[in-house]
């Protein structure tokens, strides 16, 4: 019981980290460029706040690259549960 609990919320801390990296955003302010990068390992949206020009707003989407991203974060996931389940198993 205490091993199908343990991986229960491996599987929702997992989920909630997976999220929270494909969500996050990091800004880079340069003094001609100022823009937002989403996506961690994989940069899959851009949105651009400032350039030389004066201000826009300009997204930028790369739905392989989120595609890739979600893959990685649950298959390693999947992996983990699995190694845990063989190690719990009697």
């Amino acid at each position: 019981m205490r091993g199908k609990l343990f991986v229960i919320l491996f599987i929702v801390v997992w989920l909630a980290v997976t999220f929270l990296a494909l969500l996050e955003g990091f800004t880079y302010n340069w003094p001609d460029n100022v823009h937002v990068n989403y996506g961690l390992p994989l940069t899959w949206a851009t949105n651009t706040l400032s350039t030389f020009s004066g201000p826009v707003n300009l997204w930028s989407v790369n739905v392989f690259n989120l595609f890739v991203d979600f893959v990685l974060w649950i298959g390693t996931m999947i992996v983990a549960v699995t190694v845990i389940l063989h190690k719990l198993k009697p």
